[in-house]
């Protein structure tokens, strides 16, 4: 009897001994779930105006999240924050019948039009992950791990692969509760674990979207998608009140049959993650297609193809005279703060020289995107850019690297009497009718990062390589001089660590295409992942082509697209 006692005794104690040690390792792992409405992120904002500076606030999906009295800071404009999370600045736009501007939340700045729907009411539509049409799967998961120093972290991941993902942050642990924080949308995670199972709430603000319930997977996540009913074809574009006029391909002697074989490759997965072509010929938009749930509404992550907007933005603050000449130095704009970084060789960067990817620094290593954009780097980026060594003197040597664009934008905001997106919207995205777009901010979530990052839609995206196929010009009115536009698209250098050493203007790749014997020469904004504008002089064409594909080595077949199907069916 004794001897039994004590093999119960032993094993209780095993067992308590490995209970404790599975308790430190019991949610590290895959958790899935489902969420119960695919439409919590489609938010109806409104804005009733009450006396005064004095203004209701409702922000709803299928119950109201959101619903207090707000004071604006501003007579003139509505600005206001909710809880330090949420940022409104709206301004009155068309005698009085919209508010335009923007909801920031996290790192991006949603631009947003809230209609007049009687004397006093505004109403708009905002989703933060950018899907107008709702969520195309309710699948979501949750990776938890336990990091080295024995805390938890959790990273959320959507079955609708069509969002910029979510990357989580600010973790703290209060008891059973694990608590983070999107830093892109700026959305609230509220994780409660409860031994076999989490429960997730997320939430704006402290309000919340959605909740639920959580299992743990050893088979790993296979998310499963709820396929949209889409049809593509070569058809006329649809005709949409966004400054486009279309026309058919046929009136502009484009061959219906190598595009009407690029839609099939792209149905087949010969051509995978494809999510957008258009082409614009003659100034008329002659195809467009989209694909894997998108559509025209829907902002596209642009990644480094928007370094060309920031490009166009160093433009027009040359021609307000905010900035006199490219030949400026980096270390005129940069603040008192940061001032002690200046050397000898820094002290000659230009502005011209940041535009070329020539600035000396060392984009490679310690001044390159993944190493100053670190979560783990505890210095600012600005601080870890300024630091970082030079290995070339500036102007003679072409690196390619976000951190030149970086300071572009960092330039150009000391220099603004206005907050940076608020002149990048009035003098660029405004006279091009573009409306629907985020603005993605740097570590300081508050200045607009000009190394890439921002979110457009193809047709807005097709308009802006329209604008600078015209030399600036946009329906009449000139938006960049068209001195600057030509200097843009001068070789000012060629880059020496990618591949191809591609000549490279001011943000803009060249590239030639060898089309049955005849070289034809494009001019590009190139993303990670396949975004890509074509403009093409010669044909008087722009394509834009948007992907998914950022972690296959397929990055480049929107170029294989341009010249296996497009260009030959404009040679014929």
């Amino acid at each position: 009897m004794l001897k039994r006692v004590s093999i119960l005794v032993v094993l209780s104690i095993s067992t308590l001994i490995s209970c404790a040690q599975n308790n430190k390792q019991n949610y590290h792992g895959e958790w899935i779930g489902f969420l119960p409405n695919k439409s919590s992120f489609n938010f109806q904002v409104s804005l009733t105006k009450l006396e005064s500076n004095n203004y209701h606030l409702t922000i709803s999906n299928d119950e109201i999240l959101i619903n207090e009295n707000i004071v604006s800071t501003s007579k003139d404009d509505i600005v206001f924050n909710i809880d330090q999370q949420l940022f409104f600045n709206l301004n009155y736009d068309w005698n009085g019948q919209i508010l335009v501007g923007f909801i920031k939340s996290g790192r991006f700045f949603y631009h947003v039009s809230l209609q007049k729907m009687d004397d006093t009411k505004f109403v708009g539509a905002w989703n933060p992950f950018l899907l107008d049409n709702g969520l195309q799967s309710n699948d979501i998961n949750l990776y938890v791990e336990n990091t080295e120093d024995d805390k938890l972290v959790a990273y959320p991941f959507l079955g609708d692969q069509r969002s910029r993902g979510i990357w989580t942050s600010a973790f703290k642990k209060e008891g059973n509760v694990l608590l983070f924080r999107d830093q892109n949308s700026g959305l609230n995670f509220r994780a409660k674990l409860l031994g076999s199972k989490i429960e997730l709430e997320i939430l704006l603000t402290n309000a919340l979207i959605t909740k639920t319930s959580l299992t743990y997977s050893k088979d790993g996540w296979e998310y499963k998608t709820d396929s949209l009913k889409q049809s593509q074809n070569a058809n006329t574009p649809e005709q949409l009140n966004d400054g486009w006029t279309t026309a058919n391909i046929n009136d502009h002697g484009i061959s219906k049959t190598e595009l009407v074989g690029l839609i099939d490759d792209i149905h087949s997965k010969k051509l995978v993650n494809t999510h957008s072509v258009l082409i614009a010929k003659e100034n008329k938009l002659v195809f467009e297609n989209y694909f894997d749930g998108f559509n025209a509404n829907i902002p596209h992550d642009l990644r480094s193809a928007s370094k060309s907007i920031s490009s166009a933005m160093i433009g027009i603050a040359m021609d307000d005279n905010i900035i006199e000449s490219v030949d400026q130095k980096l270390y005129d704009f940069i603040p008192e703060a940061y001032q002690y970084t200046k050397d000898s060789l820094k002290s000659k960067i230009s502005i011209k020289d940041l535009l070329t990817m020539s600035s000396g620094l060392d984009v490679n290593d310690l001044a390159s995107e993944n190493y100053y954009q670190d979560p783990n780097n505890s210095k600012s980026w600005l601080t870890t850019v300024l630091e970082a060594p030079m290995v070339k003197e500036p102007g003679t040597y072409a690196d390619y690297g976000s951190a030149n664009p970086f300071l572009l934008g960092v330039c150009l905001n000391e220099r603004l009497n206005i907050p940076l997106e608020i002149y990048m919207d009035e003098k660029l995205f405004a006279p091009l009718g573009i409306t629907n777009y985020i603005n993605q901010t740097d570590d300081t979530e508050t200045i607009p990062y000009f190394g890439g990052g921002m979110l457009l839609t193809p047709r807005d995206l097709l308009k802006f390589g329209q604008l600078y196929l015209d030399k600036g010009n946009w329906k009449g009115k000139q938006v960049i001089s068209e001195k600057w536009v030509e200097e843009s698209f001068k070789k000012h250098a060629r880059l020496q660590d990618v591949r191809d050493k591609n000549e490279y203007g001011y943000l803009w790749w060249h590239d030639t295409y060898v089309i049955k014997g005849r070289a034809i020469k494009s001019i590009e904004a190139r993303g990670a992942g396949g975004q890509f504008i074509f403009i093409i002089p010669e044909l008087e064409s722009v394509v834009v082509i948007t992907s998914g594909n950022f972690r296959n080595r397929k990055g480049n077949q929107s170029r294989e697209i341009l010249r296996e199907y497009i260009l030959p069916a404009m040679q014929n």
